[in-house]
This record gives structure tokens, C-alpha cells and sequence, in this order.
């Protein structure tokens, strides 16, 4: 099988959303998509919102450039490295939201007791090791994650990972996150340093779901 014109679209699509939605720049974030062996991936240091199909750089299984009039993002080698690191995963959105990656600069991960769509969709956001963008290390830590069946992680000084069996998946989970990074940090402030806490046993049942 050739390209896939829809995965290029729907790079694209994703690529325009993260902008609309200020979770990338210009100069941060990426968007790649795996399927039939050619992987997808965004150019490096392009506007987002004007991305057109020729500036998707297309890979084959070979790992040659097929397409693309650019070079691709500096975050290559973490794209390939996250899909051979689970078998059901098809899409990866990295980028630097505002308060998820405040977490990540602070080497913190996200949870809570008091928030009960954050704890029944998403459990934990964990955050795995620091390592240098664009090498091999900044992904060294994510597969100890993911084999917990998490789809979104935070890596330590740098960012968000999230992925999903297609790449609307790892979006919508990001977005999602990132809303309740943002309730969670201001619920601390309008609380004064503390939450409403769930109780201990509704806690754990929503932990188990």
C-alpha cells in the first residue's frame, strides 16, 4: 500500500486544533500518525495553521523520506521509539500545554481526590525522567508507563506524551488533561491550598474503573 492522503488530513486537522485550542506554537509540539507501516509526522519549527499536505514529512518502513518539503520535527526519534513500545497505539501528540507542563517543570504528577472525572478517566499523570529533547533519552522513561496501560504521561522539564489507538484519541486525552491541570490548579487557589476531597472509599472505587 502507498501513502494514506487521510493521514496527511488528518495531521493537518489535528495539527489546527492543538493551535485553535493555544496547547502548541510555531516552535513546540508535534503530531505523527503510524498506519500501514509509513509513519506521518509534522515538520520541525512550522506554524501549525498553515501546514498543507506537501509539508508532511511521510516516512516508509525503510525509515526513508517519501514526502515532505521539510525536515521533520526534532522529536523523530521519540515517535518512532513510543510505537514500537505498544502495539495498539496509532497516533502521539506531543506538546507543552500551559499547566500541564508546569507540572512537568516541577516534576510533579497530576492527581487528585477531590476531581471525579479526572480520577475515573485518567487515574494518574506520571511523570517520566528528564531527558535531553531530541535524544534518545527523552523517551527512556515512557515505556514502564505505558506498559501500565496509561495514554498520557508527563515528561520531567519538557512536556506531555499522549497517545491513542489513532491520533484524535491522543488529542482528546490531552485536552482533556489539560482542563483538569487547569481546574486543579486554580481550585488550590480559590481554595486556599486545599480541596473538597472525595472520600477515601469513592476514591478507590473510581480508581478501579
Amino acid at each position: 500500500m502507498g501513502m494514506d492522503l487521510q493521514a496527511i488530513q488528518d495531521i493537518i486537522d489535528v495539527a489546527k486544533r492543538l493551535d485553535d485550542k493555544g496547547l502548541v506554537n510555531a516552535f513546540e509540539g508535534n503530531v505523527s500518525i503510524k498506519r500501514d507501516g509509513y509513519l506521518y509526522i509534522t515538520p520541525s519549527g512550522k506554524s501549525k495553521v498553515t501546514l498543507t499536505p506537501e509539508k508532511i514529512c511521510v516516512f516508509d518502513e525503510e525509515g526513508n523520506q517519501i514526502s515532505g518539503i521539510y525536515a521533520p520535527s526534532s522529536e523523530l526519534k521519540m515517535h518512532r521509539a513510543v510505537y514500537e513500545m505498544r502495539d495498539n497505539i496509532g497516533g502521539i501528540v506531543h506538546a507543552h500545554p500551559a499547566f500541564l507542563t508546569a507540572y512537568a517543570m516541577c516534576g510533579k504528577p497530576l492527581e487528585s481526590k477531590c476531581h471525579a472525572e479526572m480520577i475515573w478517566d485518567h487515574k494518574v499523570i506520571e511523570v517520566a525522567p528528564y531527558g535531553r529533547p531530541g535524544s534518545d533519552e527523552i523517551y527512556a522513561g515512557v515505556k514502564p508507563i505505558l506498559d501500565k496501560g496509561r495514554d498520557l504521561l508527563l515528561l520531567s522539564n519538557h512536556g506531555v506524551l499522549s497517545v491513542g489507538e489513532d491520533v484524535f484519541a491522543a488529542l482528546n486525552k490531552l485536552e482533556s488533561v489539560e482542563n483538569a491541570a487547569k481546574i486543579l490548579t486554580i481550585a488550590k487557589f480559590v481554595g486556599d491550598g486545599k480541596y473538597a476531597d472525595l472520600p477515601e472509599e469513592e476514591v478507590q472505587t473510581l480508581l478501579s474503573l
